[in-house]
């Protein structure tokens, strides 16, 4: 088992036997504590949603270029037939005036993925078919950094294999990101094309409206660093080249990259106004495993931001902070929290301070809920269904975040102990209904 881990399990163990021993010596002090600390994490997320909401609503108009820089478009595909030919048709419709190239990054497909291609790039010249080498360990880092050593422009913009951008997505992403020598890039904004097809798509295009759009425009506005998507992202060559290229075993590689382009001095600007749709899942099977890959890739990052200098310092305090608020401290606060519900209704431990924790719960369901709600405000995706939907989510979809916790953590240990890299599990694509 690694050191980092270690440390990681450390640190963990200790809070928790801190609270036990609280509990057990005097619950008012645990209490006062828990309630302190999530007073104090709804207070912040107030704070960005009232900074992201003020950040929408000014608005800001993308500057116009005398010269656009080349653009390498990359988009790792990996068995992506039933999307991919949608995908490389937005591509094509692109409006940027500068040189634009398409590099689809075939990574060892077995379906028609590699015709379909192979058919755009004979038609199209700044169309390009690349079939990536095998490799280890597997995942969509590994086909970046290959992309990265056969592409030359200043920029580069990733696009996963089922997006589909605005026309006018790519060229706001490079003037927003010219403005500033010290931008190392510019992140977009990414929606749910699927939205409509049931009530697990659109909770999870609500989720991405809040926490990829509102909370990122309030970081921006707050603290001015952004975070990667993953999708929908520019970056510039000569940031990636410094850094060393893609983390090879991180799984959420856009946010490890985040944190190295942020401790190296570079910003990051958020520009909601290029937007690429993308298709979300549309099955709980396959929502769990993606967010599960998700979980683990940032259970990476919290090891190494727990284990490994220079995490706490400058701009990049706030994505180090809230690594732990999301990954360490929220998910402590819900495990507290069922735990004392399970003794209550068994009877074994019960607490008289009923108000004032209603009164916490209350406000926290409070908070969640007007953050869906100024989210669809701002985006005006406001319907009767879209309302009712956002009033059950926090009873429904948030609780499943407990649950893939434990899954994530449990799966992150045990190949941590087995000395295991841990594996790329691909999203189901659903082929779209003209």
């Amino acid at each position: 088992m690694s050191k980092r881990l270690i440390g990681l399990l450390v640190i963990t163990g200790i809070f928790l036997i801190c609270l036990i021993l609280a509990a057990i010596f005097n619950i008012k002090i645990v209490l006062f504590f828990t309630t302190a600390l999530f007073l104090a994490l709804l207070g912040y997320y107030s704070l960005l949603t009232l900074a992201g909401l003020y950040n929408r609503l000014k608005g800001r108009q993308i500057p116009e270029l005398d010269h656009y820089p080349g653009v390498d478009i990359l988009i790792p595909a990996h068995n992506e037939g039933v999307v991919i030919k949608d995908t490389i048709e937005a591509m094509i419709a692109l409006r940027y005036p500068g040189d634009l190239q398409i590099y689809v990054l075939n990574d060892n497909s077995s379906d028609e993925t590699g015709d379909i291609v192979g058919d755009f790039a004979d038609t199209f010249k700044n169309v390009h078919h690349i079939q990536v080498p095998p490799g280890e360990p597997k995942g969509k880092s590994r086909v970046l950094n290959y992309g990265l050593s056969i592409s030359t422009n200043k920029y580069y913009c990733v696009y996963d294999a089922d997006n589909q951008p605005d026309s006018e997505a790519l060229v706001k992403l490079v003037a927003t990101a010219e403005e500033n020598e010290k931008s190392a890039g510019a992140v977009g904004y990414v929606r749910t094309i699927n939205e409509k097809k049931n009530w697990l798509t659109r909770m999870i295009s609500i989720e991405f409206q809040v926490f990829q759009l509102l909370m990122q425009s309030g970081r921006w506005q707050l603290f001015k660093t952004g975070s990667l998507t993953g999708t929908n992202m520019l970056v510039k060559r000569s940031v990636i080249e410094e850094l060393g290229g893609y983390d090879p075993y991180a799984i959420a590689e856009d946010a490890e990259l985040t944190l190295r382009i942020t401790r190296a001095g570079y910003y990051l600007p958020v520009v909601p106004d290029s937007i690429t749709w993308e298709q979300e899942p549309e099955t709980l099977g396959v929502y769990l495993k993606q967010r599960t890959r998700w979980l683990q890739g940032n259970l990476y990052i919290v090891e190494k931001t727990l284990t490994e200098p220079g995490y706490f310092k400058g701009k990049l305090l706030v994505h180090s902070i809230h690594q732990l608020l999301v990954y360490v401290i929220f998910w402590l606060f819900l495990i507290i929290s069922y735990v004392w519900f399970a003794l209550g209704i068994l009877n074994i431990f019960y607490i008289e301070y009923t108000y004032p924790l209603l009164f916490i719960w209350y406000l926290a369901y409070i908070v969640y809920t007007t953050q869906l709600f100024a989210a669809q405000a701002t985006q005006r995706t406001f319907t009767p269904l879209n309302v009712f939907i956002s009033v059950i989510m926090y009873f429904t979809y948030a609780q499943l975040f407990s649950y893939l916790f434990v899954r994530s953590l449990i799966l992150y240990v045990k190949a941590k102990k087995n000395r295991q890299v841990i594996g790329w599990d691909k999203t189901e694509r659903f082929k779209s209904k003209d």
